[in-house]
């Protein structure tokens, strides 16, 4: 019989939540602010000039070393997260990010030392991987396991609202960086918001290190013990969940052309738009989905977690080739319309509900494990998908199309996965992870 899971501390389900936006925004600052600078500046600044197609071509490559170092972080990750708590894996994970990226601003150039610039740069890049790996599923299971049961998926996308916030910080800063003149953004320019990174490791111990353990965890360890290898339990009873997971994180490869691609596609000498103007694109698109991410979260406590992921994830396919289309017309106002629309609206179903559906196809004692293992691998997958999107589009670097389909169709697995998963919106927290949920007579309550 399960144990419903204690309340939570009065406002300790708030103090998650934020914590966790906080958290996020300042983790994703630092991921995203390399994004910017691998479209825009390294190119120029660690590979060869000489030939700008792969230049950029290998820039954006190490843009998706960080997701190939991420399964490797969740494996790590996830298993001490499982046995020692959510609370110390949060820490860990944001120090980690806040040096790493700070050590990218130091950086030698490839003019100053040769290959051994792009060498280090992977290597910063790796331990970003790593980081990151463990940040998303720790902040997910923090703020589900403290969340009132009725609203999950509300308290948990606080993590995904608080992971555009640091996408947005990244593109304000590299705005007005961006518009330094060419000698001074290739010296020292880009530099600064890598530096400013260093804030991150400060902030983020102050705010995490307050936070407390969660009920279901406290509960757990206390009533049967942490599991010892929470990978064989994993694989054992939820492979099924675990597959599924990765096929659903394939959509995140939707933010990676947006983020990544798209800009240098529209930076391009074939389209022309200036590096500002793109970046406000990216900017107000964020800023729409900070709001759309809680209010579709909130639709699936509702309507549940499936429809409103279904919406995202197939919406996507759709709006991506719209938006890559407007690109190719040169038109900035079309183009800001449908980028806000692709990924400020469409793109957030899927994005502000995953958190409280992957979490809760599992159970209390792999659920860290089980999620970022599952995310990790399918994100792998999402941030190549810039590599390959380069490749795709030809030579010259302008086949938006090819592009446009590559994409719709690494939306097709997400789809399938949410709609071979169970619905669990209204399962009760101490049932999360069952193969045949029960009904309980009395749910759980939960102080907000």
């Amino acid at each position: 019989m399960s144990v419903p899971v204690p309340q939570a501390p009065p406002g300790q389900p708030k103090k998650a939540a934020t914590a966790a936006w906080i958290g996020s925004a300042l983790e994703y600052y630092d991921f995203f602010i390399y994004g910017s600078a691998a479209a825009l500046i390294f190119p120029e600044v660690f590979f060869d000039e000489s030939d700008p197609a792969t230049a950029t071509l290998l820039s954006l490559a190490t843009f998706g070393v960080a997701y190939a170092a991420r399964p490797v972080g969740a494996l790590f990750l996830g298993h001490f997260g499982d046995r020692l708590g959510r609370k110390k894996i949060m820490v860990f994970t944001l120090i980690l990010m806040g040096v790493s990226t700070f050590l990218i601003g130091c950086l030698p150039t490839r003019d100053q030392v040769g290959t051994l610039a792009p060498v280090l740069l992977v290597l910063c890049r790796v331990l970003q991987g790593i980081s990151a790996a463990g940040e998303q599923a720790s902040a997910n299971s923090m703020t589900l396991e403290h969340a009132p049961p009725h609203r999950r998926g509300f308290f948990t996308s606080f993590t995904l609202s608080g992971t555009q916030g640091g996408q947005l910080l990244a593109t304000l800063v590299f705005i007005p960086i961006a518009a330094l003149p060419e000698e001074q953004l290739l010296s020292w320019g880009w530099r600064v918001p890598f530096w400013m990174s260093i804030a991150v490791a400060v902030v983020g111990y102050v705010i995490r290190r307050k936070l407390e353990e969660t009920p279901a965890f406290e509960q757990q360890a206390a009533a049967e013990g942490v599991v010892k290898l929470p990978l064989a339990v994993l694989m054992r009873e939820h492979w099924a969940d675990v597959l599924r997971v990765i096929a659903g994180a394939l959509v995140a490869s939707v933010s990676t052309i947006f983020t990544v691609w798209a800009l240098s596609y529209a930076t391009s000498d074939s389209v022309g738009m200036s590096r500002s103007s793109m970046l406000w694109v990216g900017a107000l698109a964020n800023l729409v989905a900070l709001a759309a991410i809680p209010l579709w979260a909130t639709l699936s406590d509702r309507i549940g977690r499936r429809p409103v992921y279904l919406i995202g994830a197939a919406g996507s396919a759709v709006t991506m080739f719209l938006y890559l289309w407007a690109i190719s017309t040169g038109s900035y106002p079309l183009t800001m319309l449908l980028g806000i629309v692709a990924f400020g609206l469409v793109y957030s179903a899927a994005n502000g509900v995953w958190p409280s559906f992957y979490g809760e196809m599992f159970s209390t004692r792999v659920r860290l494990s089980g999620m970022a293992i599952g995310t990790q691998i399918g994100f792998a997958v999402a941030g190549f998908a810039v590599t390959f999107a380069a490749q795709i589009a030809g030579p010259d670097g302008d086949d938006w199309s090819a592009v446009a389909l590559f994409t719709a169709a690494l939306c097709v697995p997400p789809v399938v996965a949410a709609l071979s998963a169970r619905e669990t919106a209204k399962v009760p927290t101490e049932l999360l992870g069952e193969r045949e949920p029960r009904k309980v007579t009395q749910p759980e309550k939960v102080t907000a």
